[in-house]
């Protein structure tokens, strides 16, 4: 057996609209879909430009609040300008918790906190850069 592609990461958020307008004030990520699933589990499919693989936030207010663990886990999103990103990041008022930092690659990058504290990358890679 061998997996064809990947489809979507889920994260458990507490609080799914802060979550979204988040993700599409901030990001510009678009919402696919909303739904409750058949165990009441409150979801949002969320599409990243360029990219065929959903961002899935799951919201299950009975279980409480999350709790996400320091450098666990972190999603990161390819930039055009990093200096562009920083100056709107700013505007936002979005804290920009590290960086900017260049890789041995040449890549530059910052890291921000969506809401419940999951760390966001935000990169811009040299032309013909595969990684950072």
């Amino acid at each position: 057996m061998r997996v064809k592609k990947l489809l979507h990461t889920r994260m458990r958020v507490s609080d799914m609209n802060q979550t979204i307008k988040f993700y599409t004030d901030v990001l510009g990520l678009e919402v696919l879909e909303r739904k409750t699933s058949p165990r009441g589990s409150h979801l949002a499919f969320l599409k990243v430009p360029n990219s065929e693989e959903l961002i899935e936030l799951c919201s299950f207010p009975p279980s409480g609040p999350v709790k996400v663990q320091e450098d666990l886990v972190h999603l990161a999103f390819e930039v055009d300008n990093l200096d562009e990103t920083i100056r709107t990041m700013n505007a936002k008022q979005i804290k920009i918790t590290d960086g900017p930092t260049r890789s041995s690659s040449g890549s530059r990058f910052i890291f921000i906190d969506a809401p419940d504290g999951y760390e966001i990358e935000l990169i811009e890679r040299p032309p013909g850069t595969a990684l950072v």
